[in-house]
């Protein structure tokens, strides 16, 4: 047996953001263009893997049977390596991250990358991590990788340092030092109860638990579960999202939007495949573990994200609360246990970041035209009701810059609030048909789901009011307004999130059969069992003596 060269590309995402951050920290100040280069060089190639990561998983190519492709780290077997694996879901998952990545990097270049010296090798390791707890398949791995993630993160938020973005980084890292120990705590309970950590190999031995031990395992997957949904921001722990959004630069609040769904991207992995939605003779009970808890707390989060969007008059807040709601629909609908729903939900995955990430983007150059004048104008006007009398055209059309901002603020804005006609629209009016219609063998929607279909309906009308509220402050209330300065490398990359959005819409039906395909495998995790466990490691070669 050999090892298929398209096998190696599953582990180039850990290992070439790795090397770029480990070339780069060395250099020095001055150096930005050949910084900027070398780490957007290392970004398009993490681009071009997961596409090609997408294509072998989509279509089984060499070494990804059943469209599962491992890989062994040292050629240690299954479950005493680490196992990495990349399949629809992760391949999709990649190609995300690497948009973000480009995006966040386009838009850091004229500014924020020269304020600190290892901007850059911050964020390659940054992506490391990342793309490590997309593909890792080993819950103490899964560890390391969310370690080597939030300590980027910690240096990245505090890029370009004042008070308060000082004052939120220090409850930042608190918080997420706090989940990381109940990380461990959880780990450990698991490995004391199954004796692996490894998931294909401890979705393999939970249906054979018994009591004590079946306890036990639910409480340290508990434990686990906290600590992703503090990264998740599942309510009541979310409470540190909006302040830290609202103080981090642009291109940093773009990777911590993708960070909050990575804490959702765990517990769809683990929950499918350690407890899936299927039932077995004397194990009922374990396998359906914690599904309510996930559907009611993320119901209950989406409560709280447009409560908070309708409380808050500022930008950053504002973007942290849609990631919320974001947060709680993409829980609820792992939770309500529906494929066709999960389809849905990772349809809306991906649409809702990167209407979220243009979002933070477009926050700073919008400022740029808000004076403190203004603003004050603005909300004086909106507070006695002053009359807002027309006055006469001036006959001077708004420039390009004026006008770009206004449209993709609207861009965002119908996205988030899932309203027609883009790609937010596309996703809630599929997990509405996928709730109405749920497919041979499963059960009518009954009252949780009548009731978490008026939940999402009506937080998206709460969220283009307060959006449109802003909107109007900011583009007609306002009459103290300068003209906007935007550079092409910042405005790039709102306009390119936004257009892959609107890609989304137009080809929303193969996206979807795509995503219907990754639901599937994740909804079968025989699959993934026989697949890990059952791929050998590679053999070494034998030589033969030559005679004398």
């Amino acid at each position: 047996m050999t090892l298929a060269w398209t096998q190696h590309l599953v582990v180039v995402p850990v290992l070439l953001p790795l090397l770029c951050g480990a070339l780069l920290a060395p250099l020095t100040q001055g150096r930005h263009h050949l910084k900027f280069a070398l780490a957007y060089g290392s970004v398009l190639a993490l681009l071009a893997n997961a596409l090609a990561l997408v294509w072998l998983a989509d279509g089984g190519g060499p070494g990804f049977t059943g469209n599962i492709g491992v890989y062994f780290a040292a050629n240690w077997a299954a479950p005493f390596g680490i196992t990495l694996v990349a399949d629809r879901l992760s391949s999709m998952m990649l190609v995300l991250t690497a948009l973000m990545a480009l995006a966040a990097l386009h838009y850091a270049q004229p500014r924020w990358s020269r304020i600190g010296v290892h901007f850059h090798s911050l964020f390659q390791f940054l992506l490391m991590g990342i793309n490590g707890a997309f593909l890792t398949h080993d819950l103490f791995n899964l560890f390391v990788f969310f370690e080597v993630m939030l300590a980027a993160s910690y240096g990245l938020l505090l890029h370009g340092y004042n008070v308060a973005r000082l004052r939120a980084s220090m409850q930042y890292i608190v918080v997420n030092l706090a989940a990381s120990l109940l990380f461990l705590i959880g780990v450990a309970m698991i490995y004391a109860t199954t004796g692996t950590l490894n998931m294909a190999d401890l979705a393999g031995r939970v249906p054979a638990l018994v009591d004590p031990e079946a306890g036990l395992l639910k409480a340290g997957v508990a434990v686990l579960a906290l600590a992703f949904l503090v990264k998740g921001a599942m309510w009541p722990l979310g409470f540190w999202l909006p302040t830290t959004y609202a103080a981090a630069s642009p291109p940093v609040a773009v990777m911590l939007v993708l960070m909050t769904k990575v804490g959702a991207y765990v517990l769809l992995r683990i929950w499918l495949l350690v407890f899936p939605q299927g039932t077995e003779a004397g194990f009922e009970d374990t396998l359906r573990f914690g599904y309510d808890a996930l559907l009611w707390g993320g119901m209950a989060t989406i409560v709280f994200g447009a409560a908070g969007m309708l409380a808050t008059d500022t930008a950053g807040r504002m973007a942290g609360y849609a990631a919320i709601v974001s947060s709680g629909t993409l829980l609820a609908v792992i939770g309500y246990g529906q494929p066709l729903l999960v389809t849905a939900g990772l349809y809306y995955f991906v649409a809702s970041t990167l209407a979220v990430a243009a979002f933070v983007l477009l926050i700073e150059l919008i400022d740029r035209i808000r004076t403190p004048g203004a603003a004050m104008l603005a909300l004086t006007m909106e507070a006695f009701a002053v009359e807002d009398l027309p006055a006469e055209p001036k006959g001077k059309g708004l420039p390009a810059a004026m006008a770009f901002l206004s449209l993709a603020f609207a861009a965002c804005a119908l996205t988030i609030a899932g309203l027609p006609p883009l790609s937010g629209f596309v996703a809630k009016f599929g997990m509405f048909h996928a709730l109405l219609n749920p497919g041979p063998g499963m059960p009518a929607i009954d009252g949780t789901g009548w009731g978490l279909m008026a939940l999402v309906f009506v937080s998206g009308l709460v969220t283009i009011v307060s959006l449109m509220r802003f909107g109007v402050r900011t583009f007609w209330a306002a009459e103290i307004m300068g003209p906007p300065r935007l550079h092409a490398a910042e405005a790039m990359p709102v306009a390119g999130l936004l257009l892959v959005s609107v890609l989304l819409t137009i080809q929303a039906q193969p996206v979807f059969d795509y995503l219907a395909r990754a639901s599937a495998d994740i909804h079968r995790p025989g699959l993934y069992i026989d697949r890990v466990r059952g791929t050998p490691s590679v053999p070494a070669p034998t030589h033969t003596a030559e005679a004398p």
